[in-house]
């Protein structure tokens, strides 16, 4: 069977285009942490100051999420899409013209509102373009594109070796607005949005919100929410602290960088792999080696002393944490109609971001407590226990996602 049979030339497009978009969003989503050495040094920075830099694009994910995945609901994916990505283009060009503080921290906040309401409609654009049984696959498709972004964020960093912290930014700034003129030209209107009823048109975003609790699916979205919040809690821990952990441990930068960008290449294939057993009603299967996985690398990485194994548990720790953050993402828009499904993944993403924010934060408490490495992960264990808990809540023993059978189909 061609590839043109499975997936029709507009969904190829379609998805092509969001992978990109996913790609560019990756990118700049690491690009900080890779520039901020040298940001410190040409600004004169604190540790402290650093780490509002880097909460302020974190900040403007929330609601940029929300407001995307509402936005898109109402006036369609394609239009509300291509603004996110000129928001967080521009934005991102402006982080490298910044001259002061002040004016770093507003870049960072506005581009984080531009990248948060670019995922949600890239989700649920990738979903509804392609038949029913391939909608994990397409969204694995898409997504893959987020850990090969930060892949290439840590190339662009390998290759600043004169210190020029601005490089990333301006391939994170140009490359957006370039993909947004493609978008413009050949990205088509989701068939999904333009054939649900006419009642979302005119929904309050608030009426919007409350009917992912209606109909039976109040059950399903706190699992979703909570799911969202534990697996991303343990994700963005690994990627804030992993380097400094590994440093600690006396690992060369070279291998610290090595073991990163391991770590994304297996956050590629960790989202294909889950998608394709999704799409083949093999959820459970996907849950089981995707959080078994994560305590698996966690205990690796706290205990190995051979750089070879802890290669491959960097490798498997990317593949099972953005493996797992992708099920959730695939089984988002699933749980919900046309009408509302880009503000039902907008808010699950938002969620989300707050794991993204507390995983950090608590993990910098513990290891100020005097935790220590294997301590923090040891920690982080109930975590991904508690997320694999709430993530097969979601799939019942059929395979199928809760309040699937009484949905609305696309």
């Amino acid at each position: 069977m061609s590839s043109s049979t499975v997936y029709p030339r507009h969904s190829l497009r379609t998805i092509g285009l969001c992978f990109f978009v996913a790609l560019l969003e990756g990118l700049d989503l690491q690009a900080t942490g890779i520039a901020a050495p040298y940001m410190a040094s040409e600004f004169g920075l604190s540790p402290a100051s650093l780490g509002w830099l880097f909460s302020a694009g974190l900040i403007g994910l929330l609601p940029g999420a929300v407001l995307g995945g509402g936005l898109a609901d109402r006036y369609g994916r394609k239009s509300v899409l291509i603004a996110a990505v000129i928001l967080f283009g521009l934005f991102s060009l402006l982080t490298a013209h910044s001259s002061t503080y002040e004016g770093l921290l507003a870049a960072r906040l506005v581009t984080g509102l531009g990248l948060g309401a670019a995922l949600p409609i890239l989700i649920a654009l990738s979903s509804e373009t392609v038949d029913e049984h391939l909608r994990s696959t397409a969204v694995s498709l898409t997504y893959c594109g987020v850990p090969l972004g930060g892949a290439l964020a840590g190339l662009l960093g390998m290759l600043s070796v004169s210190g020029d912290w601005r490089l990333v930014f301006y391939v994170g700034g140009i490359a957006p607005l370039l993909i947004a003129l493609l978008l413009t030209l050949w990205l088509p209107e989701s068939r999904a949005y333009q054939g649900r009823s006419g009642a979302g048109l005119s929904m309050p975003l608030r009426a919007m919100a409350s009917s992912l609790f209606s109909q039976g699916r109040g059950r399903g979205t706190l699992l979703l929410w909570a799911s969202c919040f534990l697996t991303l809690t343990t994700l963005y821990m690994l990627l804030n602290w992993l380097p400094t952990l590994l440093l600690e441990r006396g690992m060369s930068r070279l291998d610290v960088a090595t073991i990163q960008v391991l770590f994304n290449v297996g956050g590629a294939a960790g989202t294909l792999l889950a998608g394709f057993l999704m799409d083949r009603q093999k959820s459970f299967m996907a849950v089981a080696l995707a959080y078994l996985g994560m305590l698996v690398s966690l205990a690796a990485l706290g205990t190995a002393d051979q750089l070879q194994w802890l290669l491959l548990a960097g490798l498997l720790a990317g593949a099972c944490a953005v493996g797992g953050q992708l099920i959730l993402y695939a089984l988002a828009p699933r749980m919900y109609p046309a009408d509302i499904r880009a503000t039902g993944v907008g808010v699950a993403v938002a969620v989300g971001r707050l794991g993204s924010m507390t995983g950090p934060l608590v993990a910098g408490q513990l290891l100020a407590a005097g935790t220590g490495v294997g301590g923090l992960l040891l920690a982080a264990s109930p975590v991904v226990v508690l997320a694999a808990v709430t993530a097969a809540g979601l799939i019942n023993r059929n395979g199928a996602e809760i309040g699937l059978a009484d949905l609305p189909k696309a």
